[in-house]
């Protein structure tokens, strides 16, 4: 549930304005030779150029990890395989925050499956001290979640 939050944001950047129109001012010869059109062109190039660049699974999965690597004492093996559980979390996330044929209500469902297995995922790859400690995490994460709503 937590790292659902933390990419939501990366998710949600990530989709802007597309390309804003031709991108080469639309006028006859395609480079803007009417000033109406070389006016929308740069301003679509500007919004083009503005629009923040997608932040990659990976540097949110390691942001992700360097918490719990503090917070859990990961070894180095524990880091690598929890770094790649939500590299691969994340990408199926943002897949599914992609699909336009579900409803909000399903892909909350799923959203929330997702986590569930993540988690599940992380837990068998933990030693014991570490599996109450990420716990205690998760349920404090959730506190804070139920918390916002209220």
């Amino acid at each position: 549930m937590t790292f659902l939050l933390l990419s939501a944001n990366t998710i949600t950047a990530q989709y802007g304005n597309g390309y804003g129109g031709n991108g080469y001012g639309g006028g006859s010869n395609g480079y803007g030779n009417n000033g109406r059109s070389s006016q929308m062109s740069q301003m679509s190039q500007s919004n083009q150029q503005s629009a923040p660049k997608p932040i990659p699974a990976e540097v949110t999965a390691a942001k992700v990890v360097a918490y719990y690597k503090k917070e859990l004492n990961l070894d180095a093996l524990q880091e690598v395989v929890v770094t790649n559980i939500y590299t691969k979390s994340i990408k199926k996330q943002e897949a599914l925050f992609l699909k336009k044929e579900m409803s909000d209500e399903d892909k909350s469902k799923e959203f929330k499956v997702l986590s569930e297995m993540t988690d599940l995922e992380v837990m068998q790859i933990l030693n014991k001290d570490q599996k109450a400690k990420y716990r205690n995490l998760i349920e404090e994460q959730k506190s804070k979640i139920e918390s916002r709503k209220h």
